[in-house]
């Protein structure tokens, strides 16, 4: 069996946790996909990228049955996201909401509820419970046992408790973490990228420009959550580098795509003038987001929010996960909206097309993929 030789670039979005995580969670998805297909698929160690450790990390995937090798690139930025994680939770509440005023004045609430309205209540609930919570977890116990104690003994009890419980709640609902990246984003849309994460993009677009004109049957740029904003500026740059569109066998996916969130503040003009010139560029493009993910942006064709036309090659998708997910393992709900927002990464447990592994280490094309995934009913 002639050999299928594929190049995947991976761009991820907020996270602190970096490769190490996400190097284990491939892994782990990887013998999942082997035990439903009864494939022969190994994922060897990671080592640093041929740019040096700090810009990507690099993993072989094999597909011993299917005849397939994958050269897997992860493009690290999460040094850039540990500099401005906040992690005092008064510093959070405090640059939060600077944060959501400037997104009050600038961002385009109204188009984006036309757009989606689940984005919209994911972007409004963080605050409102971050407030509602702590306070009515203190007001509670405190009019209760003001029936038997003094007034100011009450009121401290309460705020006990308050402190006690209301951190764990904020977390189970994503609280803290939804403040950070809105925290992130709207200094991100005001003041771009800045010098340090433009000078990695710069790096991880000679890496892929260097890799295109390879031995690939298929090249590969997988955007996930944050990491599909600045994949549109990436892309840019590997447009510029190379002097025009990129091959036909490239691809760029963007999973539980969040591009909007820049794209509709008025004052990321920088943004905007990359989606513009991507809006003028032939080449591949499949987005895979959730409706029930209430992060992504289902259905919204992200170049489309500053041009009329575009001259890129689009499918939007939904991964239809309840038709791969058993009901007790299916991340339904508000307790899940994190864990459903890394269902993108993950097979499940029925196979599907569109899983990460089959994209990444299967025989397919993403092309042929999507064209198999059409014919599910």
């Amino acid at each position: 069996m002639e050999k299928f030789k594929r190049k995947v670039f991976y761009l991820g979005g907020f996270d602190p946790r970096g490769v190490r995580f996400y190097h284990q969670l491939y892994r782990e998805q990887a013998a999942r996909y082997a035990a439903l297909t009864g494939e022969d698929v190994t994922v060897s160690r990671r080592q640093a990228g041929e740019a040096g450790a700090a810009v990507s990390a690099r993993w072989r995937v094999a597909n011993a049955t299917a005849g397939v090798e994958t050269d897997y690139e992860y493009l690290r930025w999460e040094d850039v996201i540990g500099k401005v994680w906040i992690r005092n939770p008064l510093a959070l509440a405090l640059k939060s909401a600077r944060a959501y005023a400037g997104h009050a004045r600038h961002m385009d609430f109204a188009r984006m509820r036309r757009l989606r309205q689940g984005p919209v209540i994911t972007i409004l609930y963080p605050p409102m419970l971050a407030v509602l919570i702590p306070l009515l977890l203190a007001l509670v116990p405190a009019l209760i046992l003001s029936l038997a104690l003094p007034w100011w003994a009450a009121a401290i009890i309460g705020m006990l408790v308050s402190a006690l419980l209301s951190g764990r709640i904020l977390a189970k609902l994503v609280v803290p973490w939804l403040l950070r990246f809105m925290t992130y984003t709207g200094a991100l849309a005001a003041q771009g990228p800045g010098a340090a994460l433009d000078a990695r993009i710069d790096a991880f677009a000679q890496r892929i420009v260097a890799a295109l004109d390879g031995d690939w049957d298929e090249v590969q740029l997988v955007t996930h959550s944050a990491g599909t904003i600045l994949g549109m500026r990436l892309l840019r740059r590997v447009i510029a580098l190379r002097g025009g569109a990129p091959p036909d066998r490239f691809v760029m996916l963007g999973l539980g795509q969040v591009v909007p969130v820049i794209a509709l503040r008025r004052d990321a003009l920088w943004y905007h003038e990359d989606l513009k010139a991507l809006a003028d560029v032939p080449f591949r493009y499949v987005d895979i987001s959730s409706p029930p993910d209430g992060a992504a942006y289902f259905d919204v064709n992200p170049f489309r929010l500053v041009a009329p036309a575009y001259a890129a090659r689009v499918d939007m998708l939904s991964p239809r996960f309840h038709l791969f997910y058993e009901p007790q393992n299916y991340h339904g709900g508000w307790s899940n909206k994190y864990e459903a927002h890394f269902d993108y990464l993950r097979v499940g447990d029925r196979l599907s097309p569109l899983d990460f592994i089959s994209l990444t280490a299967g025989r397919r094309t993403v092309d042929e993929a999507v064209a198999a995934f059409r014919t599910i009913a």
